[in-house]
């Protein structure tokens, strides 16, 4: 029986970037429903279902999007509401963000956290209890590296329980169940589950390794908009930061394509609700527990991949190219009104 993993998709603004913060233009267009396109055409088409991280303050401004989501299947999991980093935050001014997205999300009973650039460590470990005092059963926040913005080093690469003391020790009594973003442990844990990652590494070595990782434990991949998307206008920013917010932006599609053709991906919850992780009591879940079967790259009958630059064309022409890789035609999502 084929491994099923995680999918999710931080929904968020193309600015909430730490790394665009101090170079930001007063007036800028958030081009976001156009930035939903190419998302929505890839889990439409391979008939995946995922979990989107919501930011409080895009649930505010798009609400219609966030329920035309939730009507699709997908799980809605909340992101804080105005992505400030926990480091930058007290426990009450943490507590008001959990509280005003919770009331912008109430129609769906969020259950799952994601701290705003995984910015949960020891030293923000108190979050952990307001993740449990406001109902939350599951947290993906922890990144078991180092990097100069968030990691947890040391801390588990699998699904474990964080301790109150210590959330790089596994806790059986912890609140909250962690599915920590991948790692490929190869002498160092290499970070490979997504965002600039997915960018940066080249296809085959994000197959491999993530094949790796699969052959093991559920892997837990995730994406924000405009990792795909190209829209956003590149600022006049360090050498560093434009790379690490620019680079591979162009061929990124064509690889989380190939992620969704050869690995099976299902909502974090319902991943979690069918391990048994999580408590059977008042849990309600509005994405389906079972995924879809994979189309493996090695079935004759899916057409092999070229490399187009598929962000730079039209979905319709989009959808001709790809026509019978998916389980439905791609077509235009995100952009109505």
């Amino acid at each position: 029986m084929m491994r099923v993993n995680a999918l999710s998709i931080d929904l968020e603004f193309w600015w909430c970037n730490e790394f665009l913060t101090d170079y930001l233009p007063c007036d800028r267009e958030d081009g976001f429903r156009e930035s939903l396109r190419p998302v929505f055409a890839v889990l439409d088409a391979f008939d995946v279902r995922a979990t989107f991280f919501v930011l409080g303050a895009v649930a505010e401004q798009y609400p219609e999007v966030v329920s035309e989501i939730h009507r699709s299947g997908h799980e809605i999991a909340c992101h804080a509401y105005s992505h400030r980093l926990l480091y930058t935050m007290n426990r009450d001014e943490f507590e008001d963000e959990l509280k005003k997205s919770l009331e912008l999300l109430a129609d769906y009973n969020p259950i799952g956290f994601r701290a705003p650039s995984f910015s949960l460590n020891n030293r923000t470990k108190w979050a952990i209890d307001l993740l449990d005092k406001h109902g939350f059963k599951y947290d993906s926040s922890i990144f078991p590296v180092k990097t100069q913005l968030y990691g947890v080093p040391g801390a588990p690469v699998g699904i474990y329980r964080p301790s109150r003391d210590d959330i790089a020790i596994h806790d059986p009594d912890g609140p909250i169940v962690e599915f920590p973003l991948s790692v490929l442990p190869f002498g160092m844990n290499i970070p490979i589950s997504g965002g600039f990652y997915l960018r940066a590494l080249p296809e085959r070595f994000l197959s491999w390794g993530i094949g790796r990782i699969v052959a093991r434990r559920p892997a837990n991949i995730y994406v924000h908009p405009h990792d795909i998307y190209p829209g956003p206008p590149p600022l006049k920013v360090p050498f560093i930061s434009r790379f690490i917010t620019y680079h591979g932006v162009r061929t990124s599609l064509e690889k989380l394509i190939m992620l969704v053709t050869r690995f099976s991906f299902m909502p974090m919850g319902a991943l979690l609700d069918r391990m048994a992780l999580l408590p059977r009591d008042e849990l309600t879940l509005a994405a389906p527990a079972i995924p879809r079967e994979v189309a493996m790259r090695d079935n004759p009958a899916i057409l092999p991949l070229s490399m187009p630059e598929l962000l730079q064309q039209p979905i319709d022409a989009a959808a001709r190219q790809y026509a019978g890789r998916g389980r439905k035609p791609i077509s235009e999502r995100g952009d109505s009104r």
